[in-house]
This record gives C-alpha cells, structure tokens and sequence, in this order.
C-alpha cells in the first residue's frame, strides 16, 4: 500500500538527492496514467485501462464511474471547456518526481 512507503523528501534524504520534475509530453507513448492528459479520450478505452495499473487499485465501481463521467463530458464539450489551457501546451507537470544524487 502507498501509504506504506515514505514520503519523497524521506527517499530523497536517505540518498541524499534533490526531486526533479518529469514534465510528461502531450503525445507521450509510454501508457502510464498521466499519458493520456491531453488526450483523455484514450481512457475511454478498455485495452488502455487495462495498461494502467492505477485502474486496478480504484476498483471497477469507481472505474465504470469515472468512465462514464468521462465520456459526458466530453460529448458534451464540457472537458474542453474546463480543459482549454491544455490545448496549446507541449508538456505538462503532473507530479512525477525523479529522484537524483
């Protein structure tokens, strides 16, 4: 469980590293959860879900929810109204952090 594992400033201090942003691309190919932040239409779809291994620790209740909250908002335009200064960017910060000594 995550709240098992120390802190980032605890792992980091062990070690004696600094945290460094992992800016994540807009069009990144890798399939972690944040991949897809400029193109949520991805998480629309089963097999992309199935990659992500957050989907498994949320349970398929709040998946199918989450799904279907979605998929309104984005027929509805609603995800691109709340979303519009996403448009234009290359990257973006989600909160990765690299750990460096």
């Amino acid at each position: 469980m995550l709240a098992d594992f120390p802190s980032l400033t605890g792992m980091g201090d062990a070690i004696g590293a600094v945290a460094r942003p992992v800016p994540i691309p807009w069009d990144c190919t890798d399939g972690l959860f944040e991949a897809y932040w400029r193109r949520p239409r991805a998480y629309l779809e089963d097999h992309v879900r199935r990659a992500v291994s957050t989907w498994t620790r949320v349970g398929p209740e709040a998946e199918h929810r989450a799904v279907r909250s979605l998929g309104a908002d984005l027929a509805s335009g609603r995800w691109a109204e709340r979303n519009h200064d996403l448009a234009d960017l290359d990257a973006a910060d989600l909160g990765l952090r690299l750990l460096t000594a």
